[in-house]
């Protein structure tokens, strides 16, 4: 009875310890997957750099791969080659983790392949075979084509002084890791001050990162205005694992609505240290499926109550497209509905090795072109006298995802309170009071922002290739930018 009484003390404080104090692991068991995603992106940056970017391999290793924390090789060589006839990137000797390739595809940009394909399996892989858009757009005006004839002429009321501050606050940045490529400011539908930095031009694409979120809802956003697609109806597509016959899926009550806002209550698989290791990683950087992933997760709130910033949320937005628009109609849809139609020529959105677009991040597009995105945003979804979005539509992009209400968003760019996110666009802060709150921004990781500022009739373009601590920040820029600017 003696040793009873003792052991009953100590289960009960065993009891009430936290259960990570009981069970700790130490071990990454994810490490190897680690390994391969990491060679994946080198192969992915690399393909791109050359072939997307026509970057030199000085450049993508000075920049591009900045990002990796140890990336193989220097531009002198090293256990990577570089295919020129197939334009074709191949990194890793194959003895640790698979040997990952890349291969440039017409229309789309790189494309990654399995671990177990080799570069015989190029002719495999999808492509999109339409006729481009005329090349010579020095003969077409701007917005339409790149013919800007009284370039930098600023109307009255414009500070230039303030506009040179503001450019070169953008430029010159205290961090080294802040690294800008190009800034874009349009006023009134003209561009009034364009700059780049050395090896980049008005041509030159980089990779949009979540900047082609804001794009995908564009595109889900047109089938909503056709009633193609419905904001408050199931996604329509069967999730995995399938439920026994009889049983109801809760996850089918998931709505289109729900993973615009990033609140689909699903389990975030791309979240909690797990990015670069499984989830939607394994699509973006190692030749898994977009599509198989995104079926998978259970669900663990109720759709529309918690914002969790998930990759896969968009994708199964993306796939619901794909349903909609069928098989056929699939590749080409996103050139025919919104890329051709206000000139977006150098824009190409990326797919998996399955030929489904990786719209939450796989786009490659210069600043122009984005330029362009939200100047059709601006003229209130209207390009040319034609209706391309409704104003239903901007209004709900641009309306705080409820889940978001009072939320503090914690992230590189410091914090933000509450009505911070819309849907696939992100939305001034209740903190912040120092712009325009109708204000409204895409973003993507290393520093991409194209912000929409009805206000002041502004579009702002910053493209960055930002690494380690990032930190720029979308917001202080506008600040800066309004200086230049008459109150409106």
């Amino acid at each position: 009875m003696k040793t009873l009484f003792m052991l009953v003390p100590f289960l009960s404080l065993l009891s009430m310890l936290p259960a990570a104090a009981q069970q700790e692991e130490t071990f990454d068991y994810w490490q190897p997957n680690r390994i391969m995603i990491r060679h994946g992106q080198q192969a992915m940056f690399m393909c791109n750099g050359l072939f997307t970017s026509n970057r030199t391999l000085e450049q993508i290793f000075e920049q591009e791969l900045a990002y990796l924390p140890n990336p193989i090789g220097t531009a002198s060589g090293g256990d990577y080659s570089v295919d020129w006839e197939r334009k074709a990137v191949s990194v890793g000797n194959g003895e640790e983790t698979p040997i990952m390739r890349a291969a440039f595809r017409r229309g789309v940009g790189c494309v990654i392949m399995a671990p177990d394909q080799t570069l015989g399996d190029i002719d495999t892989l999808p492509e999109i075979t339409m006729p481009p858009l005329s090349d010579d757009t020095t003969r077409i005006l701007w917005p339409d084509g790149d013919l800007i004839p009284h370039l930098y002429d600023l109307p009255e009321g414009v500070d230039i002084n303030a506009l040179i501050a503001a450019s070169d606050w953008t430029f010159d940045r205290e961090s080294e890791e802040q690294v800008t490529l190009s800034l874009l400011v349009i006023h009134n539908g003209a561009i009034l001050h364009e700059r780049y930095a050395r090896g980049v031009n008005s041509k030159t694409r980089t990779r949009t990162w979540s900047t082609a979120k804001s794009i995908a809802g564009t595109l889900m956003g047109m089938l909503v205005d056709q009633g193609k697609l419905s904001l408050d109806e199931p996604l329509g597509f069967d999730w995995h694992p399938q439920v026994s016959s009889g049983q109801h899926d809760p996850r089918s009550a998931i709505t289109l609505r729900n993973v615009l806002n990033m609140s689909s209550g699903l389990y975030p698989i791309d979240n909690n240290g797990l990015e670069y290791a499984t989830g939607s990683g394994l699509a973006y950087w190692a030749g898994g499926s977009s599509i198989q992933g995104l079926r998978n997760a259970g669900l663990i709130r109720e759709p529309g109550t918690y914002w969790d910033y998930e990759n896969y949320d968009t994708l199964r937005g993306v796939y619901a497209m794909k349903l909609a628009v069928g098989e056929e109609a699939y590749l080409e849809f996103p050139r025919r509905a919104l890329l051709d139609k206000i000139g977006m020529r150098n824009t190409l959105l990326g797919v998996d090795r399955f030929g489904d677009f990786i719209l939450s991040s796989q786009v490659y597009s210069n600043a122009r072109d984005l330029g362009r995105f939200g100047l059709l945003y601006l003229q209130e979804g209207v390009w040319n006298d034609e209706r391309l979005i409704s104003e239903d539509w901007i209004d709900f992009i641009r309306t705080p995802a409820p889940s978001s209400a009072g939320r503090n968003r914690a992230n590189d760019e410091g914090p933000g309170v509450g009505n911070f996110y819309g849907a696939q666009w992100w939305l001034v802060p209740d903190d912040r009071t120092d712009v325009p709150k109708n204000a409204y921004s895409t973003s993507g990781n290393r520093g991409q922002y194209t912000i929409v500022v009805p206000s002041h009739n502004l579009v702002i373009v910053r493209r960055g290739l930002d690494y380690g601590n990032q930190g720029f920040n979308r917001w202080d820029l506008l600040r800066e930018v309004l200086k230049a600017f008459p109150a409106s």
